[in-house]
């Protein structure tokens, strides 16, 4: 056995199975991605198109793989890189928390993380956790989401769209400096609440599973379970438990996401508003409460498979990643 390989680190476990599944989910669920954008993007005064209706037209292009996948680049690289980082601090910020509460915290040599361990801590913890974590990463990451933005808003060729992702990173340090590249930040930063809600549920939700899983193991067996670490959380339930968690969230905190997309958007102060102030009052005035929520259908559409995807392969590589790096 490889030494090195015998003390790889949580973090460093959560942060390959991160990168795993935001590379994956990514490549999985892109064209949904590109009917969504474009769906907040509408305004009232231009004739709405439903999700299906530029789907369809979408397909319709005289190159539809490209249309379809158009801005990839930016997206793989920001959602891959976001979950690599997100699940990297909050590992770290929990073990953290771990430890304020009295607890020992994960060894650096166990092969899982003790499930006993993080039963100590409570939905805020796992709150406060995904909220640090999202705002460190929205920092990292939100350049690429502005430019990610603006090509899957408009098509190859179209007047002033990017050619590529580093065309557009050029385009948009010429033009707007480096402000530019954090347009959008606030309602970003204001967007994880989403993730916090969102592993507040999940992981209380994941531990409680697995904690009934060892209980009747341990009636079958009759052999006292000290704690769960050697639990696997299954798909089925890995994607009823995520898909959850997912729709809470989702549908708690949409409305951040309509902002970022009209805000990050090209000539979005002079189409949108100014400002997430800017876009709520026009939102409102122009399109009522139900204008926050455009998009809201496709979005649960693209998401759940997206969200079933990134958790199936997270936890599955955080789950055998020791293992098979212990057997190299």
């Amino acid at each position: 056995m490889n030494d090195n390989h015998a003390r790889i680190s949580p973090a460093l476990v959560e942060t390959i199975a991160g990168l795993s599944a935001g590379t994956i989910s990514t490549l999985a669920v892109h064209p949904l991605d590109v009917i969504k954008t474009r769906l907040q993007i509408q305004r009232k005064s231009t004739t709405p198109l439903g999700g299906y209706s530029i789907g369809k037209s979408l397909l319709a292009s005289q190159r539809p793989i490209q249309t379809l996948y158009r801005g990839l680049t930016p997206n793989l690289v920001g959602n891959a890189s976001s979950w690599a980082i997100f699940f990297y601090f909050k590992s770290i910020i929990e073990k953290q928390l771990l430890i304020f509460h009295g607890q020992p915290g994960t060894s650096p040599t166990s092969q899982h993380d003790s499930a006993a361990n993080r039963n100590a801590l409570t939905p805020f913890d796992y709150f406060l956790a995904s909220g640090i974590s999202g705002t460190i990463t929205t920092f990292a990451t939100n350049p690429i989401w502005v430019v990610k933005t603006r090509m899957l808003s408009s098509d190859r060729g179209s007047k002033g769209a990017y050619e590529s992702f580093w065309h557009g990173i050029q385009q948009l340090w010429v033009r707007e400096g480096l402000k530019g590249f954090y347009r959008g930040v606030g309602v970003t930063l204001l967007g994880n609440s989403h993730g916090a809600v969102q592993f507040a549920v999940y992981e209380p939700m994941k531990n409680t599973w697995k904690k009934y899983l060892a209980q009747q193991r341990e009636l079958s067996d009759g052999i006292m379970v000290k704690d769960q670490k050697d639990e696997k959380l299954g798909n089925t339930a890995t994607l009823i438990l995520s898909g959850s968690a997912k729709v809470v969230a989702g549908t708690v905190t949409y409305p951040y996401q309509v902002f970022r997309s009209r805000i990050q958007t090209y000539h979005a102060d002079e189409t949108f508003g100014k400002g997430i102030t800017g876009v709520a009052k026009k939102v409102l005035r122009e399109e009522g409460w139900r204008g926050f929520y455009r998009g809201l259908g496709t979005n649960i559409v693209r998401v759940l498979p997206a969200t079933w995807v990134t958790f199936l392969v997270y936890e599955n590589v955080r789950y055998y990643l020791p293992s098979w790096a212990n057997s190299i």
